[in-house]
């Protein structure tokens, strides 16, 4: 995804947030946030201590580069067949024009799933989105390094512990360190590249180094094969990103069950 056109979806978070919070106002929406007090599944115990390898997968329609995905899926019947397939954790994109999905998504994950931790996939740059993402059942928010500063990282960071929920903080390359924060509690390094579209997991290889041994790590983006899973695994990754792979099968809960057998006849 292009640096211009991540701006483009950044600045429609901002439009969007505005005209909602014209209908909720976000005093309203703190206190339905703060009066939540069910249990959260965490994402970072249940990446950690996965037996074979710690697969976040992903429910999405659509993107920005790769089209139509599974334009018609139901996360009410996605989600849960990723719990039964053996996923550590399931992510939900909930941006609608670019990625097809909906908050109204999370929701449905959240009931057909209730155990299973779940990742409000979006563009949060305001903390409107991050009281929204408590309301509607997320266990994790992304932070994407690439369009928050480090003071914003920060604030949500805090607001989002305050909450229950964790974050998981995506960087794309080294440039983006300086944004890291040591008390977020999951670090993604994205493989795909911003301005080309391209993905090379190799980029992940080539971060862990950078990253703080003890952190939780997930490889996103461009892992399709158990081997790379295993590979990954070797140099300290915790985590695996995977959306479009399982998304396109016509049976998501085998697949997962297969690639995860895969995985571990290779370790």
């Amino acid at each position: 995804m292009a640096k211009d056109i991540l701006q483009t979806i950044a600045d429609y978070k901002r439009c969007q947030v505005e005209a909602e919070s014209r209908l909720i106002d976000e005093a309203n929406l703190a206190k339905m946030a703060a009066d939540i007090d069910s249990p959260i599944p965490s994402m970072s115990e249940a990446i950690v201590s996965h037996p074979v390898a710690g697969i976040i997968a992903e429910f999405k329609r659509r993107s920005p580069s790769k089209g139509e995905i599974s334009p018609m899926a139901d996360p009410s019947v996605i989600v849960p067949a990723y719990s039964k397939g053996g996923a550590a954790a399931s992510s939900v994109l909930t941006d609608t024009p670019f990625f097809g999905g909906s908050i109204s998504d999370l929701a449905l994950a959240r009931m057909a799933a209730p155990s299973l931790p779940l990742l409000r996939k979006d563009f949060i740059i305001s903390t409107y989105q991050i009281y929204q993402a408590r309301i509607f059942g997320a266990s994790t928010i992304l932070l994407i390094a690439a369009i928050l500063s480090r003071r914003e990282i920060e604030s949500y960071i805090d607001l989002a512990h305050d909450l229950g929920m964790q974050t998981l903080l995506e960087l794309h390359d080294e440039s983006e360190l300086s944004r890291l924060s040591p008390r977020t509690d999951m670090i993604g390094v994205n493989n795909r590249n911003l301005a080309s579209f391209h993905t090379d997991i190799s980029q992940s290889a080539r971060m862990i180094s950078t990253l703080p041994p003890s952190s939780v790590k997930i490889a996103e983006s461009g892992v399709t094969d158990p081997a790379q899973v295993v590979r990954l695994r070797t140099l300290g990754f915790n985590g695996f990103l995977i959306g479009e792979h399982f998304m396109r099968q016509p049976d998501p809960e085998l697949a997962l069950k297969d690639f995860l057998n895969a995985v571990s006849s290779q370790l």
